[in-house]
């Protein structure tokens, strides 16, 4: 067990980099993604990081969305919140899983955990009515369509198609925090605020889950101050943040301040690389 402060980290996982190359969502396509995640996590684990790890549940959560549907005539659906606090916990466990065999190969023993974690948000969050949170999977525009007319709002991705879009406000609180501290402090690498944790409300003198999926990358900035955390990862599936992304006189950014971030806001899509760019800022602004 760990019995002095260790520099901190905290590594945040997109949804997608727990899938195969292609998008594969099937249990062993995660399990084989996440084999490979973890080991470059154990190599911080073993030169001396105190590691909390964050991650994206965008595929997964859709996935439960599209069984609650196609189960709704047998069983009664859940809510987005109760999808959200499902996904920590099967994701939790299989990076548990595949972070002690790695850890094990390096000679180390550090112990795992996975913490349920709740972000508070606040329930006049405008995004709320305007959604911008990409999850679940890609379809064609004729899927779309169909799905759209149940009341769900679809959004053109580009060339992979359309995906669902969901109410994504912007985390205030982690409420764990504390019990983070804690296990980081007993020597635990951490996994915790898994799809930005699940989204609470104030309700009397507790809390209430309400349906939205909060950005992950928005959320570990707000945990890695909350933990006085020296350095945040947020790791994609491309190689830099791009201006004109797609188009063919793109660039890409490699050296950036804060300042510069904000004043290209614009340039990121807010469902994709704008909360990650957002987070990066906010991070280097609280010191």
């Amino acid at each position: 067990m760990a019995t002095t402060r260790q520099p901190r980290i905290l590594v945040a996982l997109g949804g997608n980099a727990m899938t195969g190359p292609d998008g594969d969502a099937t249990p062993a396509a995660q399990q084989a993604a996440v084999v490979r995640a973890m080991r470059g996590v154990a190599d911080l684990v073993v030169a001396g990081y105190d590691v909390v790890l964050t991650h994206g549940n965008g595929p997964q959560v859709g996935n439960l969305l599209v069984k609650n549907e196609l189960a709704a005539h047998v069983v009664p659906p859940v809510p987005l919140d109760w999808c959200v606090a499902q996904t920590q916990a099967t994701i939790g466990v299989t990076m548990q899983n595949a972070l002690e065999i790695a850890l094990a190969e390096r000679g180390s023993d550090r112990p795992t955990t996975t913490l349920v974690t709740r972000t508070v948000v606040d329930p006049g969050d405008p995004g709320f009515t305007h959604p911008t949170k990409p999850i679940g999977r890609y379809v064609d525009a004729q899927d779309a369509a169909q799905f759209g007319a149940l009341g769900q709002r679809w959004q053109d991705r580009g060339p992979r198609g359309w995906r669902r879009v969901v109410a994504s406000p912007q985390p205030l609180r982690v409420l764990e925090s504390p019990a983070m501290e804690t296990l980081l402090e007993a020597g635990y690498v951490v996994v915790a605020a898994g799809g930005g944790g699940i989204p609470v409300v104030p309700d009397g003198a507790g809390w209430r889950g309400v349906e939205a999926v909060i950005d992950k990358d928005l959320t570990a900035a707000l945990l890695a101050r909350q933990l006085g955390v020296q350095t945040l990862v947020i790791a994609t599936d491309v190689d830099h943040v791009m201006l004109r992304y797609g188009a063919p006189d793109s660039e890409a950014i490699t050296l950036t301040t804060a300042e510069e971030l904000h004043a290209l806001a614009d340039e990121f899509a807010s469902g994709s690389m704008g909360p990650k760019v957002a987070a990066a800022a906010r991070f280097v602004e609280q010191g």
